[in-house]
């Protein structure tokens, strides 16, 4: 994640920008273990078209664990150990990118889960994009009502 800005006297209204990717490789991977977040899964140059709109993002995916950090569940998917044959298949035709999301940077605005964050920028891309991202084989995602003071806009464009 690039950056979070914060704008609003009282709403807070956050924006989340995104780093530029790093290549799914496990030099890049091997950096992670430990970190607790969300990560995001992109071609670098095929788009999916989607119902609304195309977008290059095929997973988004969490750690809540230390012991199953970011870094060990980029290696499962790189490795194919996790089961996603979707992600292992588009390694395999196309140069991935990730990008991640450091929980503890969040802390202080996002009050609630790491995985209600998930689900909030799953059901928050299906609201852009009219679909799960393709490598999320999930459905039913459910999301608490997040603070009514707090008003997240998620830079999709870094995926398009």
């Amino acid at each position: 994640m690039r950056g979070i800005r914060g704008m609003g006297n009282d709403t807070k209204k956050i924006q989340l920008f995104f780093e530029d990717g790093k290549e799914f490789s496990l030099k890049n991977i091997k950096p992670l273990v430990g970190i607790t977040g969300l990560y995001l899964i992109y071609n670098s140059d095929i788009k999916i078209r989607y119902p609304f709109k195309s977008s290059r993002l095929i997973y988004i995916g969490m750690s809540e664990k230390r012991t199953s950090s970011i870094g060990k569940r980029l290696q499962g998917h790189l490795e194919g150990t996790s089961g996603n044959e979707g992600i292992v298949s588009y390694n395999k035709v196309d140069n991935l990118l990730f990008t991640y999301i450091n929980f503890e940077m969040l802390k202080n605005i996002w009050t609630l889960s790491i995985e209600n964050l998930e689900s909030f920028f799953i059901l928050d891309f299906v609201k852009h994009y009219g679909v799960y991202p393709i490598c999320n084989n999930k459905s039913g995602y459910d999301l608490l009502s997040i603070e009514k003071n707090l008003d997240i806009t998620i830079n999709w464009e870094s995926f398009e």
